[in-house]
């Protein structure tokens, strides 16, 4: 007959659960970055404006997966809903690290080999930090995930200004102030430990050429 206390095995049975759980999550996360190591996500990034979109458009035909922009299909969604100016408000940052999150996810066990992301949640850092607001407890955890994880490759592909910047609903920022945000950006990425791979600007098959050709070089 045991002569435990009752509370004292209930504890024990507790931490014993607690254990394996830790260990299963623990196997469960070496398996996500032995996943990830397999699958190369690449980021392109910049100001806005820049021709990244136009950059993309050709890898996916080119054969590539490209996940969409986030934001601005935030900001699209929110004004379609009467919301006329949805950057003003604080859950804009949350909604675009969920969306990043979610599209990430969506692809993460799909053997394509090489993807193209248009920006990530380091954008959306620099844009909360842009707009002001603090940082979210969501945006910081998923921050942390990445980091963790692995999920992104360490070398970003910064695709330079244009010269200009042409306004649109989504992009409502004169050519001066976008320059600052391009800075921003690029200070954002190298202070979290990434490569800037500068894309100058120059025609749009000569920029897709130099991307193609890094990525095949770095296997």
């Amino acid at each position: 007959m045991s002569t435990k206390n009752p509370g004292l095995e209930l504890l024990e049975t507790k931490v014993d659960e607690l254990g394996l759980r830790r260990e299963v999550e623990d196997e469960i996360a070496q398996i996500s970055i032995e996943n990830n190591a397999l699958t190369k996500r690449y980021i392109l990034t910049g100001t806005p404006g820049c021709g990244k979109t136009s950059t993309l458009r050709s890898l996916e035909v080119a054969g590539y997966l490209v996940i969409e922009e986030a934001a601005t299909n935030i900001i699209a969604l929110r004004q379609a809903q009467g919301i006329a100016e949805p950057w003003t408000h604080p859950s804009f940052i949350d909604d675009i690290t969920n969306l990043q999150k979610q599209r990430q996810m969506q692809v993460a066990d799909l053997a394509s080999g090489v993807q193209f992301y248009d920006r990530s949640p380091l954008c959306t850092y620099a844009l909360s930090v842009w707009l002001g607001f603090p940082l979210s407890k969501i945006l910081a955890d998923e921050m942390e995930r990445i980091k963790q994880e692995r999920i992104y490759q360490m070398q970003a592909f910064f695709i330079e200004n244009l010269g200009f910047c042409e306004p649109s609903a989504a992009r409502k920022i004169t050519f001066e102030d976008s320059l600052r945000f391009e800075k921003l950006h690029e200070e954002t990425y190298r202070s979290f430990g990434y490569e800037c791979i500068r894309v100058p600007p120059r025609e749009l098959s000569a920029r897709v050429e130099q991307i193609r050709r890094y990525v095949s070089a770095a296997g």
